[in-house]
C-alpha cells in the first residue's frame, strides 16, 4: 500500500458479530481524548518497566565484569544468547496476551500478577552469590537474566499493546508515546543519580546494588498498580480471543510492520551499543566516572524537552518525516561523540545532549508507529492482534538490544579493555570512543534509510480506520436485521 487510494480495497471478512472487551462497556468511545490521569498512569508503567530494563542495559555489563568477575568476552556471549532468548520470549508473551480475556480486560491482568515476579527477578540478577566459583557464577547469571527476560516480556508486551487499545486517535497515541518516554526518562535520570555514584564510591558494591534493587521492588510495584487503576481498554474488537491462525493471517503481508521492525532492529543495535559502554566512556575516555551522571542526565533530559512537542510535530509533518529527521540528528551527534577529543569534555556533553534529542524523538515515534500497524493488520484481516503485533515489534527491538550489547562487550575485548585496571591503554580508550560513536552512527543511519520507503501516512491511516469502522457498522446492521427477518 503506497497511497491513500489503496485502502479502499476490500479486506477479508471478519466475524459477523462484534464484541467489546470486558473492561469497556459496549459503545464506549474509541476516539475521545484521554484523561490526564490515564496519560500519567501510562507513564508510570514505563517508569516501572525501566527499573528492570534500564537497570540492566545501563549497569549489568559493568556489574558482571567488575563485580562478579566475568570476562568481557563471556559477558558478550551471555548478552547475545539471553537477549536473543528474550526476543523469542516476546513472541510467546504475545500469543499469551492474544489468548487472554478477563474481567479486567486483555492487558491489565498482567500488571497485577506479573509485576512483582519481574521486580524480584531483577534483585536476583544483580545478586550473584560470591561463593559459586567462576563457572557457577556464569551459570547463575545465565539463569537469572533469562528468567528476568521472560518475566519482563510477560509485563512489557501487554503494556506496549495497551496503547493501541486505549485510543485510535493519532495525536492521542502520540501523547501516550510521549508520556511513556517521560516515564522512561524519569527512571533513567533517577538511576544515574542513585546507582552511578555507587560504582565509584561504594565500599561494597554488591551489597549496595542488592539493597537498591530491593527498594525498586517497592517503588515499581506501586507504579504498576497506578497503571492498573488508571488504564482502560476502549477500542472495540471483533474477536476477543485470537487464534494462532488469525494472528499469522494478520501479520502476513503487513509491510508497514515489517519495515518498522527492521528499522527498529538497526536503530536499537546502535542505541544499545552506546548505552552499554557509556559508563566506560565516562570513566576511561573522559577520565571521570561521575561524568556518567552528567552524560546520562543531559541526554535523558532531552526526552522531557522532546516528548511534549512530538504530538504537535506529528500534526505538522507526520510521523514518518519526523522519524527520519530525528534519526539524522542522532547520526550526526553519534559521529561527534566518536570524534570529540577526550580533553574537550564540554563538547562531548553537547553531542550527548544532541544525541538525546534525536534518540528521544525516534523512540517516541516508534511506539506511535507500531500502534498504527495494528490498524493496518486489522484492515487487511478483520482481526485485531495487538499482542502478537507488538510482540513481533518487541522481538526485533530485543534482537537489537542483544546485538548492540554483545557488539559493545565483544568490542571491549577486541580493543584490549582490562577489567579492574586503574588506567586503560591508549588503544583501548580510542576503541571505546569508536564503539560509543561510530557504531551507533552506522546502525541508526541504516534504520533511517529503511524508513524512507515506509508506506503509512496520516492520510492512509485515517482511510483505513474509516474502512474498518464502516465494515463493522455494516456487519452490526446485518446482524440486527437477520433476527427481525426470521421473526
Amino acid at each position: 500500500m503506497t497511497s491513500s487510494a489503496a485502502v479502499s480495497q476490500p479486506a477479508p471478512t471478519a466475524p459477523a458479530v462484534p464484541s467489546t472487551t470486558p473492561s469497556s462497556p459496549a459503545g464506549s468511545a474509541t476516539s475521545g481524548k484521554l484523561r490526564l490521569s490515564q496519560l500519567l498512569g501510562y507513564a508510570s508503567g514505563d517508569a516501572a518497566n525501566n527499573l528492570a530494563f534500564s537497570m540492566t542495559s545501563m549497569f549489568l555489563l559493568l556489574y558482571y565484569t567488575d563485580v562478579v568477575g566475568i570476562s568481557p568476552a563471556a559477558a558478550g556471549t551471555l548478552f547475545l544468547v539471553v537477549r536473543a532468548w528474550d526476543a523469542f520470549a516476546d513472541i510467546y508473551a504475545g500469543r499469551v496476551v492474544d489468548r487472554t480475556m478477563t474481567r479486567w480486560g486483555k492487558f491489565r491482568p498482567f500488571f497485577l500478577f506479573g509485576s512483582l515476579p519481574l521486580l524480584l527477578l531483577s534483585v536476583a540478577t544483580f545478586t550473584v552469590p560470591g561463593g559459586l566459583g567462576g563457572t557457577g557464577k556464569l551459570v547463575y547469571a545465565y539463569i537469572t537474566y533469562a528468567l528476568l527476560g521472560l518475566a519482563y516480556s510477560l509485563v512489557n508486551i501487554p503494556y506496549g499493546s495497551l496503547a493501541s487499545a486505549m485510543t485510535q486517535v493519532p495525536t492521542e497515541r502520540a501523547k501516550l508515546a510521549s508520556f511513556r518516554m517521560v516515564g522512561t526518562a524519569a527512571t533513567i535520570i533517577m538511576l544515574s543519580f542513585v546507582v552511578a555514584p555507587q560504582i565509584r564510591s561504594s565500599e561494597n558494591l554488591q551489597q549496595s546494588l542488592t539493597l537498591t534493587t530491593l527498594l525498586f521492588v517497592v517503588i515499581g510495584f506501586g507504579l504498576y498498580m497506578i497503571l492498573f487503576r488508571t488504564s482502560r481498554e476502549n477500542v472495540v474488537r471483533d474477536v476477543a480471543k485470537v487464534s494462532l491462525g488469525q494472528s499469522l493471517r494478520t501479520l502476513r503481508g503487513n509491510r508497514p510492520l515489517l519495515m518498522l521492525c527492521v528499522s527498529a532492529l538497526s536503530f536499537l543495535t546502535g542505541m544499545f551499543a552506546l548505552q552499554t559502554v557509556q559508563a566506560y566512556y565516562a570513566r576511561d575516555v573522559l577520565g571521570d566516572a561521575n561524568l556518567f551522571i552528567v552524560l546520562t542526565v543531559v541526554s535523558t533530559l532531552a526526552m522531557f524537552v522532546v516528548a511534549p512537542v512530538i504530538p504537535r510535530i506529528v500534526g505538522w509533518v507526520g510521523k514518518k518525516k519526523a522519524y527520519i529527521a530525528s534519526g539524522l540528528v542522532a547520526v550526526v551527534a553519534a559521529i561527534g561523540i566518536a570524534l570529540t577529543p577526550p580533553s574537550l569534555v564540554w563538547l562531548a556533553v553537547v553531542f550527548f545532549g544532541l544525541y538525546g534529542v534525536g534518540l528521544a524523538a525516534v523512540n517516541t515515534l516508534m511506539w506511535a508507529l507500531e500502534a498504527d500497524t495494528v490498524e493496518y493488520g486489522e484492515w487487511r484481516s478483520g482481526v485485531r492482534t495487538e499482542g502478537t503485533t507488538y510482540a513481533v515489534f518487541s522481538f526485533t527491538r530485543k534482537l537489537g538490544q542483544a546485538l548492540g550489547g554483545a557488539a559493545a562487550a565483544y568490542g571491549l575485548g577486541m580493543v584490549g579493555y582490562l577489567a579492574g585496571a586503574e588506567q586503560q591503554s591508549a588503544g583501548a580508550v580510542d576503541g571505546i570512543r569508536a564503539i560509543a560513536g561510530f557504531v551507533p552512527a552506522v546502525f541508526i543511519g541504516i534504520g533511517v534509510l529503511i524508513m524512507v520507503a515506509y508506506p503509512l501516512t496520516e492520510k492512509t491511516f485515517a482511510s483505513m480506520v474509516g474502512d474498518v469502522a464502516a465494515r463493522r457498522a455494516a456487519r452490526t446492521a446485518e446482524a440486527e436485521q437477520t433476527p427481525a427477518q426470521e421473526a
